[in-house]
């Protein structure tokens, strides 16, 4: 119980805690930044445009049966292709004898 007062009275915890939270604001994941530029493409532009066309569509009626599924799906997919294209040379550079 003393060890833990003296901890606590050092501060020297939450020194540590605040080291660790600036560390991981410092992280960007590489996924979330392809995605992104891949959502600057063309196709992805179009198919998002479309998204929010039929959102904004349905958000105009008050009574829909409406669902923007099919856009959503379409644009997922327009986004998803992208990054695997632009993951997939990268995937042949790994030295697989380290796995």
């Amino acid at each position: 119980m003393v060890f833990e007062d003296k901890m606590i009275t050092n501060g020297e915890p939450e020194e540590e805690e605040e080291e660790e939270e600036e560390e991981e604001q410092d992280m960007v994941d590489p996924l979330e930044t392809v995605r992104e530029k891949c959502e600057q493409t063309e196709h992805c532009v179009h198919t998002r445009e479309r998204l929010e066309a039929c959102e904004t569509r349905i958000g105009s009626r008050s009574e829909t049966t409406e669902e923007c599924t099919e856009e959503l799906f379409d644009f997922l997919h327009a986004r998803d292709h992208c990054v695997s294209a632009d993951a997939q040379p990268n995937l042949w550079m790994l030295d697989v004898s380290d796995c």
